[in-house]
């Protein structure tokens, strides 16, 4: 084990023998542990045939392992209010945890067997198989979701990214328990996690437990497969669904950059000026002042491979076409007018304030850094990104928003008869 300590921030990060890299930090200011397990493992290692695998599977680890029922398991945590839970996401997979401190030993313990030894019962799998396909058909009936689809699979074409984290009905149904226990022996391996612990515990006890637990757990020999990150080869595209609906959705967006290249913090600013809070350019321009809007913002993920950033705004179906004006003239106007100083410095204090208001808790400290950490960038990412914010100039956002804001990717839905003008 080789062990390098940071007493300023009474933190420990080790690597055990067997591959694990486990992060153990002291924060004694509430009588709560939280940790999270996270794997690089998501949408990136999916394909057309088997779309929506981690999705399915994660929800299956707490539905049963080798030794315990899904109702034991229910039981062990909700006696002592815990919270035991597994996810999966476009680049990543976790189970997390959540407990007082005098309990956290038991149930970090539940969590590993649920990660060792899930058992993917076939009566679980076929109820999970059903609730992923309610849930499917009910996104269905949400127009922005439907548009937002169309919108995502335009951009991304058959890039993982492009697919639905729930996967399809065609793809879920055909899942098989040994589709299922194959993926988690390839991808669910010591040398493929990041054990992240945060709360009133002492570091050492906390590498030593998951040295116990999980020490003994032996890397497969051969590595674990590479993610599936093809590039992105598709150009300007539009598609318009008629549906009845009483808004019209138009999204706006064009493909961006991951999070390690330079204009990241650039455009994660202006996604801050255009879309975040009352206060924000869309906000004002469209549904202040002209009165367009009934919902309008814009989002970038933070995305290991290619990322969108993306800008919508749900209008009466009448407004459909001066609303998608709308938006194209403010996102042109970011590569044409330079923000001012203001502008700029409100957008900073915006995005780092609630970027600091983001890790009040352990649970909120710990999947952050976990994070960080599974994408490669190092839990010293936290301060790397809050200093890159701060450090953006003027023409810096500018620039970033001339090189992305380029070919642009539009899905419009809503009426027939508001629509089927803007094909």
């Amino acid at each position: 084990m080789t062990v390098s300590t940071a007493p300023k921030q009474n933190s420990i990060t080790t690597h055990l023998g067997n591959g694990l890299k486990v992060i153990a930090i002291e924060n004694p200011v509430a009588d709560i542990v939280s940790a999270r397990v996270f794997l690089p493992v998501g949408q990136i290692h999916e394909n057309p045939h088997n779309v929506g695998i981690f999705s399915l599977l994660t929800s299956l680890l707490t539905r049963g392992t080798a030794h315990r029922s899904s109702l034991d398991i229910a039981e062990a945590v909700e006696y002592v209010g815990a919270s035991l839970g597994a996810d999966s996401a476009s680049d990543y997979s976790l189970v997390s945890v959540k407990t007082v401190s005098a309990d956290f030993e038991n149930i970090f313990t539940l969590a590993t067997e649920i990660l060792r030894e899930p058992s993917f019962p076939e009566n679980e799998i076929e109820l999970e198989r059903k609730l992923t396909i309610q849930g499917l058909r009910s996104m269905q009936e949400q127009p922005f979701s439907v548009a937002y689809k169309y919108f995502r699979e335009g951009m991304y074409g058959h890039h993982p990214y492009g697919f639905s984290s729930m996967g399809t009905e065609e793809t879920v149904m055909a899942m098989q328990r040994d589709e299922l226990l194959e993926a988690h022996r390839q991808h669910f391996r010591p040398d493929n996690m990041v054990v992240i612990i945060v709360g009133r515990i002492d570091p050492e006890r906390a590498i030593d437990l998951v040295e116990r637990l999980l020490g003994d757990w032996a890397a497969p020999e051969y590595p674990a497969p590479a993610p599936r990150l093809p590039a992105v080869d598709s150009h300007a595209y539009r598609i318009v669904t008629p549906q009845e609906t009483n808004q019209a959705f138009v999204i706006l967006g064009y493909l961006a950059v991951s999070v390690t290249h330079a204009d990241f913090a650039a455009l994660k600013l202006l996604s801050t000026h255009l879309g975040n809070g009352l206060s924000s350019r869309l906000f004002v321009e469209l549904r202040e002042k002209q009165g367009l809007a009934y919902d309008v913002s814009a989002f970038y993920p933070t995305r290991l491979g290619p990322s969108q950033f993306v800008s919508y705004i749900g209008t009466a179906p009448e407004n459909t076409s001066v609303a998608l004006d709308g938006l194209q003239s403010e996102l042109r106007r970011l590569c044409e007018v330079p923000l001012t100083a203001h502008e700029l410095q409100v957008a900073k204090n915006k995005m780092l304030g609630q970027y600091a208001l983001g890790k009040q808790t352990n649970g909120q400290i710990a999947q952050l850094l976990g994070w960080y950490e599974i994408l490669g960038l190092g839990t010293e990412f936290d301060h790397i990104f809050q200093a890159n914010v701060a450090a953006v100039t003027i023409e810096a956002a500018q620039e970033a928003a001339q090189r992305c804001f380029v070919d642009s990717y539009i899905s419009i839905l809503g009426p027939a008869t508001a629509v089927e003008a803007l094909r």
